[in-house]
């Protein structure tokens, strides 16, 4: 069960690394993991740094992605980026977003739900 979930993850991911490429975004990383957890996609929208969360799902069973988002996640997600933005050390504080890219695999073509400043 979790190998099918890990390649449905895999596959969002790439999905999602496309869809972020094809609409202009300059990705920067893929799996940024440090102490704090894993951001998804770390990219650039021009001049904004946006920190992407990825969700794919098959069905609703446990809610679609974009509805799984909770602020204890949302809020490892932005420790996340402050720890990025740390080690990365930026000169000054970039302007960011946080977005989360939500796919709904149920058919052969996914559906996408992209929540620009989600949080």
């Amino acid at each position: 069960m979790e190998d099918k979930r890990q390649s449905l993850g895999k596959a969002g991911e790439e999905f999602a690394a496309r869809l972020l490429t094809e609409s202009g975004f300059k990705i920067i990383t893929r799996n940024y993991r440090c102490p704090k957890g894993e951001m998804d996609i770390i990219a650039r929208d021009g001049d904004m740094l946006v920190f992407i969360e990825v969700r794919t799902r098959r069905s609703s069973y446990r809610g679609w992605g974009e509805e799984t988002i909770t602020q204890q996640k949302a809020r490892r997600l932005q420790a996340i980026a402050s720890y990025y933005i740390l080690q990365q050390r930026y000169a000054s504080w970039p302007s960011l977003r946080f977005d989360v890219l939500a796919i709904r695999w149920t058919k052969e073509n996914p559906d996408t739900i992209w929540v620009k400043g989600a949080f």
